[in-house]
């Protein structure tokens, strides 16, 4: 057990937006790859690590009523489609507001926070989500 919870603490892409870049042509992935989808063959070798900014444009969303018994203590909340300002598009959950502060071109920003937890006295997770950039 310790050493599975020693590899996800030490995993650089699991508490930081760690996407991959195509060297053939610039095109930005989150989660990383190892191929490039659009250049295939000819990506090979030019996938280069890439540090995210964590700031994007919310291009859609929903307001979650009925949760999961995990997310019990967040509801209703906010799950949302965000557009990176490097490229790519990841589902992400919105904290830290009312749901009507939530809109299509928000500018948002990731922060840290606790994701999961299982059990009072289990393991807790911890993510990346978002919050409307003021």
């Amino acid at each position: 057990m310790g050493e599975l919870s020693r590899f996800w603490r030490e995993s650089e892409h699991r508490y930081r937006l760690i996407g991959t870049k195509c060297g053939n042509c610039n095109v930005t992935y989150f989660p990383p790859r190892d191929i490039c989808p659009k250049c295939h063959r000819e990506s090979i070798g030019k996938m280069k690590p890439v540090q995210l900014q964590g700031k994007g444009e919310v291009i859609s969303f929903t307001i979650v009523h009925d949760a999961p018994p995990r997310f019990i203590r967040q509801r209703p909340y906010c799950m949302a489609l965000v557009k990176l300002d490097e490229g790519p598009t990841i589902t992400a959950q919105i904290v830290d507001c009312d749901a009507d502060e939530v809109d299509i071109g928000k500018r948002v920003r990731t922060v840290f926070r606790k994701v999961a937890e299982e059990g009072k006295s289990g393991i807790i997770e911890y993510g990346y989500k978002f919050v409307i950039d003021q």
